[in-house]
């Protein structure tokens, strides 16, 4: 992992055209460190548009807010999104986010980390 970069939220990197995001565990998401995960990362990848692997397995709750500025702002700046879940509850409540906060980039949910890989190297520039 060089060249990452972490917050008190999550760590990222750039590997082989893609952002690997990965949550710390135990973590709660609300509004503030929505946004404060979604700065560090338009920082951290500068002017290039990229495909998004994002770990959610560290994520102990959200709240409606950070859901819905994630699902719209936290979409900036990517060509896809490929969330790597557990099953079966953090499942259920990734796809019913994708479902009503419908993100503008294709998104999809992965319990395997190479199919997650393997749709969003389809995606890279």
């Amino acid at each position: 992992m060089n060249n990452s970069l972490s917050n008190d939220f999550a760590t990222f990197w750039i590997d082989d055209g893609i952002l690997h995001f990965i949550y710390h565990p135990a973590v709660v998401i609300d509004l503030a460190a929505a946004e404060q995960v979604v700065m560090d990362r338009l920082r951290y990848q500068g002017e290039k548009v990229l495909p998004v692997f994002c770990d959610t397995r560290g994520i102990k709750d959200t709240d409606k807010s950070a859901r819905d500025y994630l699902a719209k702002e936290g979409s900036i700046m990517t060509s896809a999104v490929a969330f790597l879940v557990n099953p079966p509850i953090s499942q259920a409540i990734t796809d019913f986010y994708i479902r009503t906060n419908k993100p503008i980039t294709p998104t999809k949910i992965f319990t395997e980390k190479y199919e997650a890989l393997k749709f969003l190297k389809t995606y890279r520039k």
